[in-house]
């Protein structure tokens, strides 16, 4: 599909910037909530930034790390994007009765709003889109970025995701039963056994290309489904590895999205099940949080892998992997109904066929 040369996340946790993450100390939850650490944005015009609502900071603070190297148009993927400043401006329009509102929560409050923020501050005139599908809002902002390749051989793009916690959004998915009631530390988040899980929020952008020279990681494939029958994403996730059977011999290791909520476990239960019980498993969610586009995270935890930095233990489900990580599944599925998977190889070992 493309190779991955360059990346930038902001999360949680210590990951940005890349050359001081750190991922053995966990920040805990606060009330259920995993927010994001958000750095100072030095890159960001004081005057712009004070306008700003947390997902456009996140989305531009990553980007700004990226668009120094020109790509040729930018590609988002984003769940909520915006919706806290939708939220505001609607609120103003009852409390000042539709008279003099606030422009700025109107200007934040579209999903493309990050996008096209990134595309102004960097003077980028080029091919700029948002996608916005729940929670394969990322997945599909991959296949666009791999057909605008398919186009164009020798361009390259920002592509990235974004999603914030937004106060109104929370609470009524909490109502909804999406979050656990009790306090959540770490890794017990797997061991609850319980329905919901805790929110999370982030960005994480990547600048990718047709090119494996210095290329970081390779995104071999990627497939996603619709459907709540355990036995169809079974037999797809089946399908997936017939197709990328050279790759897949050597996969030694699965991503999961897991997220401690005990009504979408069985998906990924099937899916080890599938693997065999010689895959290690490493499980994210516990300091990420769980939202649209998570797996945004998952696939930059990827490119770190590939890159020979080691998981702390706390990610593995069990034992951590014995020989060098050269090929690596995602799988993540969103609220039992949408579902992905994605394989990222080693850019040395898996050249393009073109």
């Amino acid at each position: 599909m493309f190779y991955i040369h360059d990346n930038a996340c902001i999360s949680p946790q210590r990951t940005f910037p890349e050359a001081e993450s750190d991922l053995e100390q966990i920040s805990e939850a606060s009330e259920g909530k995993l927010f994001a650490r958000e750095p100072a944005y030095d890159k960001i015009p004081l005057g712009v930034l004070r306008r700003m609502g947390k997902a456009a900071r996140m989305g531009v603070g990553a980007a700004m790390e990226l668009v120094t190297q020109k790509p040729d148009g930018i590609v988002i993927g984003t769940s909520e994007g915006g919706l806290e400043d939708c939220i505001k401006f609607l609120n103003q329009i009852i409390e000042y009765k539709e008279g003099v509102l606030t422009p700025t929560n109107f200007v934040q409050s579209t999903t493309n709003a990050i996008a096209a923020q990134i595309g102004l501050l960097s003077a980028n005139k080029g091919y700029n889109c948002t996608h916005a599908h729940r929670g394969l809002s990322f997945e599909n902002a991959m296949l666009d970025a791999y057909m605008l390749l398919e186009e164009g051989k020798k361009k390259k793009y920002l592509l990235g995701a974004v999603d914030e916690i937004s106060a109104y959004n929370y609470n009524i998915e909490r109502l909804g039963g999406s979050y656990k009631s009790d306090p959540v530390k770490g890794p017990e988040l797997y061991e609850m056994h319980t329905a919901g899980t805790i929110a999370g929020e982030g960005a994480a952008m990547f600048l990718v290309n047709k090119s494996a020279d210095s290329a970081i990681a390779h995104v071999q494939d990627i497939k996603t489904l619709h459907t709540r029958d355990v036995a169809r994403v079974a037999t797809e996730l089946r399908a997936f590895l017939t197709k990328n059977e050279k790759q897949m011999a050597r996969t030694s290791l699965l991503i999961s999205g897991e997220n401690g909520d005990e009504r979408v476990q069985k998906y990924y239960s099937a899916c080890e099940e599938v693997l065999g019980p010689n895959i290690p498993v490493a499980r994210y969610k516990h300091i990420s949080g769980e939202y649209g586009t998570a797996n945004s995270f998952a696939l930059w935890l990827a490119t770190r892998i590939l890159q020979g930095h080691p998981l702390p233990a706390h990610f593995y489900k069990h034992a951590a992997p014995v020989s060098p990580v050269s090929s690596i599944l995602i799988y993540n599925n969103y609220k039992g109904l949408q579902h992905s998977f994605i394989l990222v190889t080693d850019p040395q070992e898996t050249p393009y066929l073109a």
